[in-house]
């Protein structure tokens, strides 16, 4: 690690003044580059890599005032703050903004506004404080932070591994130049096989499905279905991980599992607290929400609580699918079971303004979770992956509080130039999904499809169990419509096999390293081929 001014294992502080100037400026940067990008594009390409750079060359400039960012946990602040501002403008904030704005209802965005922005903190809190634990484990895959995590080092160690990420990204830059997913190829060698088999087979079928069988799922609802009913499997699943007890004589025999039980910094005891608070702060958000829209005269007492009650709900499984998915295979279809969340509260019968209000808070959860559980696996790896536990927590602090600042200068940069978006008609595309979704009403028809296709998705969660996500993962694959990204995917456990076969357990680093440069090519090439579209228009 590069040499710096604070005391050995002393982790630098977000509230350092030059540290704290520079986030500002760039989460001011990237809330406006998301906000740029999710309206004209409909896409919010990460800018965690794009922040460790900007670090890396202003370590460079020969004054001593920049030398302090030669340090890899200071770039860690850094990245942090970019990518939390551009995530948390774009997705958690002005996506469930612009829903009520293309429904022609105005008066809805200042509430929705705030809706979101709550929603959004208590998302980034309770990532937070389940970082580590059985259910997000620090040593989960998280490939786009293990991806910026070793960017960051190379940056800084150069030599063989420096290297292997250089050829790594050049080759994820041509690949994502020829239109190959080099992000899906990725995280195919450092994710779980079974959970990335399901995605990529998931990703096929859905790409396949009408030329091959003449059958359009999303028209069926095929997908909502499965991930429906494995996400209620999964949300039972992560009951069983949390409240079932350790048997005495277990722990004492296998060493493994005593060494399991040390290894995370949240205990289970702190894991059902922390859902527990996570679902009466959603449910307090949704009061807010609702008084603040004034459904209050728009639906019944009976109405207004079973409202409520579904909207808490629908905010926490949406966020402990995305933040599965997205732990697993670096991709989050936040859309797609936001879409199902209000599919199900227009079969239950809430008025539009009520749904309105419901998708926009449903799709403000999800995006920050994941994205401060990429910054944190990132800042993990840097830390040493927790071999000092008191410099861990630390940073983990640190990456947190620069977080919140990110989110909240993401707010008041929403919050003062909304306005100008939506006056030239600038909206995110997927709000006017939303919003023609509420126009057009549902049916019976629907609901059945959506409860025969839960049957399997629930079956197939079941046999995969906690650890496999195969469920969450499968139905991930086919709610997204990438083309050739499955054959990406099951191109890249097929070499990761093969590999691993032929040289052994200690091509395991290599793999990595390579990896995270396919990953960090995609980002930067997405990144700056969104900006170039951008430019054109």
């Amino acid at each position: 690690m590069a040499k710096e001014k604070s005391p050995r294992g002393k982790h630098p502080s977000a509230f350092e003044p030059t540290t704290l100037i520079l986030n500002i400026a760039l989460s001011v940067f990237g809330a406006i580059i998301g906000m740029q990008l999710i309206t004209s594009l409909g896409v919010t390409p990460s800018t965690s890599i794009i922040g460790a750079i900007a670090a890396m060359l202003i370590a460079r400039i020969p004054m001593e005032i920049f030398s302090k960012y030669r340090s890899v946990h200071r770039q860690n602040l850094v990245q942090t703050s970019i990518s939390s501002a551009t995530f948390g403008a774009a997705n958690s904030l002005l996506i469930p903004i612009g829903i009520p704005f293309a429904m022609g209802k105005p008066e809805l965005i200042v509430p929705m506004l705030i809706g979101a922005g709550l929603a959004m903190f208590v998302d980034t809190a309770l990532l937070y404080k389940l970082f580590d634990s059985k259910v997000f484990p620090a040593t989960g895959t998280w490939a786009p932070g293990v991806a910026t995590a070793e960017a960051i080092i190379a940056g800084d160690k150069g030599g063989k591994r420096g290297l292997l990420l250089g050829v790594g990204t050049a080759i994820g830059l041509l690949g994502s130049y020829l239109g190959i997913s080099m992000s899906a190829f990725g995280v195919a060698f450092i994710g779980n096989i079974w959970a990335l088999a399901m995605f990529g087979f998931g990703l096929l079928l859905r790409q396949y499905s009408i030329p091959l069988f003449q059958v359009d799922l999303n028209a069926l609802y095929i997908p909502h279905g499965f991930m429906i009913g494995a996400g209620i499997v999964a949300l039972f699943q992560v009951a069983f991980v949390i409240l079932k007890k350790k048997k005495p004589a277990a722990a004492a025999i296998t060493s493994a599992g005593a060494l399991e039980d040390v290894s995370y910094t949240q205990s289970e005891k702190t894991t059902s607290r922390v859902l527990g608070f996570g679902f009466l702060a959603y449910l307090v958000v949704a009061l807010i929400v609702a008084i603040a829209g004034g459904l209050i005269t728009h639906m019944s007492f009976g109405m207004l609580i079973g409202f409520l009650l579904f909207a808490a709900f629908a905010a926490y499984v949406h966020e402990l699918i995305v933040g599965i998915a997205a732990m697993h295979s670096g991709w989050f279809p936040a859309f797609a079971i936001a879409l199902i969340t209000l599919i199900i509260g227009m079969m239950i019968g809430f008025p539009p303004v009520a749904l309105a209000l419901l998708v926009g808070f449903s799709a403000a959860t999800g995006p920050a979770f994941a994205d401060m559980g990429y910054d944190l696996k990132t800042g993990f790896i840097l830390r040493g992956n927790g071999a000092d536990m008191a410099m861990e927590l630390e940073g983990r602090k640190q990456q947190y509080i620069a977080g919140l600042i990110a989110f909240g200068v993401a707010l008041i940069t929403v919050a003062f130039s909304y306005q100008s978006f939506f006056s030239e008609g600038l909206i995110p595309p997927v709000d006017a999904v939303y919003a023609s979704t509420i126009e057009a009403g549902t049916s019976p028809a629907i609901a059945k499809q959506l409860l025969l296709w839960a049957i399997p998705g629930a079956i197939l969660q079941l046999i995969g169990g906690a650890n496999k996500q195969m469920g969450v993962m499968f139905a991930t694959g086919l709610l997204i419509l990438n083309p050739y990204a499955g054959f990406a995917v099951l191109a890249g456990i097929l070499i990761r096999s093969i590999t691993l076969k032929v040289k052994g357990k200690q091509a395991e680093s290599t793999l990595s390293i390579l990896a995270a440069g396919f990953i960090a090519g995609d980002a930067i090439y997405s990144f700056c081929n969104s900006l170039f579209k951008f430019a054109k228009k």
